[in-house]
């Protein structure tokens, strides 16, 4: 199963997280990442922490999906920890060599690195419970007072449903490619960078080409359907909150309040 699901793909699960209204999912996140980014007291990270393990365990997602999905990202963000406790100056805890650990460094990458983790956990929780469609929807709903400034909400809404959409076809294209070149004998982890620049090549030229094959068909698909920009539309489900989605959005701007006071001091 782990190796059926890509980068931005909804799972269909029976959940609290899944059932709620996109636009308050979409008002929560919005409002847990302000969070995540503004918090510098003990009890305003301990706080939000809480919080994004309850949202993890309402969502009812094995915690295995988020390791093996997100990898390279974890990867990055533990490299980026290390580069940040090593190389800032401060005053030393610890020398090896030229190289020092300093406590500024050590609190500036953890610090980073939990603003980072956080960051990721909460968007990988909305695109799990939360089809495309869904998020376009909400989007457009929260953004449509904009339209009397003649902002283009509804076009703008439906090209991140489209990239939202495609996120997953680029991953799902790109391991049937990659699967197909090493079938045949290509090896991209061997050789020097300029070897593996070389070997890539072949891999790239058939996933544009696969890309902007789906887009025009996209587009032809569109066309076919009447789509038209401008264009009113309507919804099979209409959006409603319901009392929990308030709560979870009231909670979520709770939580950032208590993040802002030492601010206010």
């Amino acid at each position: 199963m782990l190796n059926s699901v890509v980068m931005g793909q909804y799972l269909p699960v029976d959940s609290p997280v899944h059932k709620m209204d996109p636009r308050a999912k979409l008002l929560a996140t919005a409002l847990t990442g302000i969070t995540v980014l503004v918090a510098t007291s003990w009890l305003g990270m301990l706080t939000v922490t809480f919080w994004i393990m309850l949202v993890l365990a309402a969502a009812r997602i094995k915690v295995a999906l988020y390791w093996q999905i997100y990898k390279p990202l974890w990867l990055l963000l533990l490299i980026s920890f290390v580069l940040q406790i090593l190389f800032t100056p401060g005053e030393p805890l610890f020398i090896l060599g030229r190289l020092s650990l300093s406590e500024t460094g050590l609190t500036a990458g953890g610090r980073m690195l939990w603003q980072m983790t956080g960051l990721l956990l909460v968007a990988a929780v909305l695109t799990f419970s939360t089809t495309p469609i869904q998020l376009s929807t909400a989007l457009e709903r929260l953004l449509l007072p904009l339209t009397k400034l003649r902002v283009p909400v509804r076009e703008l809404a439906m090209a991140i449903n489209l990239a939202l959409r495609f996120v997953p076809t680029l991953f799902d294209e790109a391991r049937l490619l990659i699967s197909a070149q090493r079938s045949r004998g290509a090896d991209f982890t061997r050789g020097g960078i300029r070897q593996r620049t070389r070997g890539l090549i072949p891999f790239l030229i058939p996933l544009l080409t696969n890309i902007f094959r789906r887009a025009d068909e996209l587009a032809v698909a569109m066309e076919i359907r009447c789509y038209r920009t401008g264009a009113e539309r309507s919804n099979i489900n209409e959006l409603k909150f319901k009392l929990s989605d308030y709560l979870v959005v009231l909670v979520s701007l709770i939580i950032l309040l208590i993040t802002l006071y030492p601010y206010w001091r």
